[in-house]
């Protein structure tokens, strides 16, 4: 591990000794090796595929870190927003080569890049990432502009100030065809998602509470109500829509909840919900992203099998 000596001086001594009295959960997971981090034993673990859900992974470091007694780090190659934060949060020791080094119990903590990471220059529009979103439900690949467009209901300005945008982030590529300007990108929908998380928004703008004779059941469901909808996830027991105007509700809504058996919960949206939502939900990423924050074991499980669903619904549609 050259990059700790270059970066921090720290002398990196690999001991010969191999680790075998592990289960095979987990020797079928990660190559794990003992170090001593200038004279400090620990473990460092690489794992051999993708990362399971970052539960999964705190669950496994907490068992190789009982059994061995000494600091356990996850060594990796690549990370996305949303694992760096989940590792962090979780205070798992992490070194992402040439990048990130996490290292608590030596009181360390570098970063230097994360992937697909970069200053923002200004908050995403909600246009651009309903486009972004769109364009990745559709498999990514070449889209043309005005299509989009038409499926969501933009104009040609908004169109182009949001491909301009998503440009400017290099999320996507454009060009032109005759007359046509084509949306192009050679990452995954999945890859593509992961790099733009660290754009996207959280579409809830602010959350109000009315009574539920008031209520629009046209509206999709969201927030918990939708992740129950799309996982095992028990319903919540108040009802949650989305929305993006509450002007209707002005005078009876308000901030907090008083009673759940005679109130609904309702999400202004920065962008309209219907736009991409379907079977009476929002859509699914929109969905995640609205969560994302949420540190419930249980939500951060079911948003992972919602994202998971979405990649396999978007493969079944490529192939």
């Amino acid at each position: 591990m050259e990059y700790l000596n270059h970066i921090l001086g720290i002398k990196v001594s690999y001991l010969d000794d191999v680790i075998v009295s592990m289960p095979n959960y987990i020797l079928n997971r990660y190559s794990l090796k003992r170090v001593k981090l200038d004279g400090v034993n620990a473990i460092f673990v690489y794992p051999l595929a993708e990362l399971d859900t970052i539960n999964a992974v705190r669950k496994h470091i907490e068992r190789i870190g009982q059994a061995e007694n000494v600091p356990v780090v996850l060594i990796l190659n690549k990370i996305t927003y949303r694992q760096k934060e989940y590792l962090l949060r979780d205070h798992i020791s992490f070194v992402v080569d040439g990048k990130q080094i996490y290292l608590p119990f030596m009181a360390i903590y570098l970063q230097e890049r994360c992937n697909g990471e970069k200053k923002i220059p200004a908050e995403i529009l909600p246009s651009a990432q309903l486009v972004l979103l769109y364009f990745i439900y559709h498999g990514c690949g070449k889209q043309v502009a005005s299509e989009i467009a038409r499926a969501l209901d933009f104009s040609s300005t908004s169109i182009s100030r949001a491909c301009n945008q998503l440009e400017g982030y290099g999320l996507i590529q454009t060009e032109k065809q005759g007359y046509q300007k084509i949306i192009k990108s050679e990452k995954t929908p999945k890859e593509l998602f992961e790099i733009a998380e660290n754009y996207l928004c959280n579409p809830i703008k602010r959350t109000i509470y009315i009574p539920n004779d008031k209520g629009d059941d046209l509206l999709p469901m969201s927030g918990y109500s939708a992740l129950a909808e799309y996982s095992m996830l028990n319903p919540p027991a108040i009802e949650c829509r989305a929305t993006d105007s509450i002007s209707v509700w002005e005078k009876e809504s308000t901030n907090i909840i008083y009673n759940a058996d005679d109130q609904c919960e309702i999400e202004l949206w920065r962008y309209n919900p219907l736009k991409l939502s379907s079977n009476g939900c929002v859509d699914k990423l929109s969905l995640v992203l609205s969560l994302k924050d949420d540190c419930d074991e249980r939500v951060e499980e079911a948003t992972q099998y919602v994202l998971d669903e979405v990649w396999r619904e978007i493969d079944g549609k490529r192939y």
